[in-house]
């Protein structure tokens, strides 16, 4: 369950825990692809008048293709979270999640959504060590190699018109 009622604190922090598909239209158009539902655990409790804190933990697999080979690769995100609620519409604070006003209910969702971009890798290797593909022919050089020379290096051209005219 990821709602809380608001006006259920008096009687102390509530354990939140639960999944969000894979697919839940919460994730469309987030450049994230996931390989499984995102699962969502910790606490919620007031933090003073009209705020809340929630503390936990949201992990799922992510789908990915290598930025240097570009094989599918998947990679496991496990993030520690720290999120504010307020009840103050006119918050400024970035950092902060507003609560529609009228609600009773305090949602994880978006915090969850926004959370899990941010724990993302944005470049993802399948391997520290990836070769890559070759620039010129497109051979995937982890896999074999290729008798292509890199292209020449423009800017050393001065260099090398001076050692050729040494040379003769």
């Amino acid at each position: 369950m990821l709602q809380v009622e608001v006006g259920g604190f008096d009687r102390g922090p509530f354990e939140v825990s639960g999944q969000v598909a894979s697919d839940d239209p919460l994730f469309d158009g987030v450049e994230v692809g996931l390989g499984e539902p995102v699962r969502v655990s910790g606490r919620v409790s007031s933090a003073g008048l009209g705020r809340f804190y929630w503390k936990g933990r949201l992990a799922t697999t992510v789908k990915a293709s290598c930025r240097r080979c570009l094989a599918s690769t998947s990679l496991l995100v496990d993030k520690a979270v720290e999120v504010v609620f307020t009840e103050d519409q006119d918050t400024e604070d970035p950092s902060e999640y507003v609560i529609p006003e009228g609600t009773n209910v305090l949602d994880l969702r978006d915090a969850v959504r926004e959370e899990l971009i941010l724990a993302a890798e944005q470049y993802v290797l399948c391997r520290e060590d990836c070769k890559g593909l070759c620039s010129t022919c497109g051979t995937d050089l982890n896999v074999n190699s290729c008798d292509c020379r890199p292209p020449p290096d423009l800017r050393w051209g001065a260099l090398e018109a001076l050692e050729t005219k040494r040379d003769e």
